[in-house]
């Protein structure tokens, strides 16, 4: 395959841990920096500024529509009526039986309440939904999700439609380092390089499916991904999970970004790093 096959370098080191970790750091850990566990996309002039909770939301609604090889406007219609109903947080409650992202009702056809409580089932619940709209890939985003959602408010989707666009744009990779997270550096017991392997791939695979995940010289961890665009979806995914999954540092098409610090994406000092960016 030669230089066409990129991969995206998740750099975890050996005393770090990938997993369900709980690490005692929250943003509010300091007195000095208000940012510390916020997660911000800038597009076309316009600044998002998210909690790493609203964007582990985000990011996931993104990924689910690339593996469903829906286009870019599906995941900004998922991510404003997320916006305009939960606020992208996975709410265990709301108006009568409401739950969720998407604020879905057990009564209504939905799902269980722990069906609509997961997000990944609940993503696809709201896809599946989007998909049964004719032409849908045309239509207005407060349209749209007013056909799937059939609100008593629809013209709030409105609110959240350039926020929507701006945030779709970067997390589905038409907007390479758009996205970036401010957190902070990860801490906990270490584990096996396998073991994290294992950890990063399953983490990985309700997002975007069976991606092949190996470990190089140094024990970085690499992800294999087929295009630029899903790269950087891939490298925003794991930047707002990279709390959970202990990771420090992503590397991609030489730019870097790393936990403990504010400074978004950079390119990395001498070109590529070929110990984090492989080609094959």
């Amino acid at each position: 395959m030669g230089l066409a096959k990129r991969i995206a370098a998740i750099v975890v080191p050996l005393g770090l841990v990938v997993g369900g970790v709980a690490y005692g750091v929250s943003r509010h850990s300091t007195h000095e920096d208000k940012t510390l566990g916020e997660c911000r996309t800038r597009v076309a002039g316009l600044t998002v500024v998210l909690t790493d909770e609203q964007a582990r939301n985000a990011t996931l609604i993104a990924a689910i529509a690339i593996r469903r090889g829906m286009p870019a406007h599906a995941a900004t219609i998922g991510i404003a009526t997320a916006l305009q109903e939960s606020k992208l947080y996975n709410l265990r409650g709301g108006d009568r039986d409401s739950l969720g992202l998407f604020q879905q009702r057990h009564s209504q056809g939905w799902g269980t309440r722990r069906q609509i409580l997961d997000p990944v089932y609940a993503i696809n619940a709201f896809y599946d939904a989007l998909e049964k709209v004719p032409g849908w890939e045309t239509l207005a985003v407060t349209k749209a999700a007013q056909e799937v959602q059939r609100s008593g408010f629809p013209e709030a989707y409105a609110t959240y439609e350039a926020d929507a666009r701006a945030l779709a744009s970067a997390l589905t990779g038409f907007s390479p380092m758009a996205f970036q997270c401010h957190l902070p550096a990860p801490s906990g017991t270490p584990v096996s390089v396998a073991r994290r392997a294992t950890d990063l791939r399953a983490a990985l695979a309700p997002a975007f499916g069976s991606l092949g995940v190996g470990v190089a010289t140094g024990g970085d961890l690499q992800v294999a991904v087929p295009s630029g665009a899903r790269g950087w979806a891939l490298a925003s995914y794991v930047v707002a999970h990279a709390t959970q999954l202990g990771i420090s540092t992503v590397t991609y098409a030489g730019r870097a970004w790393s936990t403990g610090q504010d400074a978004g994406w950079h390119r990395i000092e001498g070109g590529l790093d070929r110990s984090r960016v492989v080609f094959g």
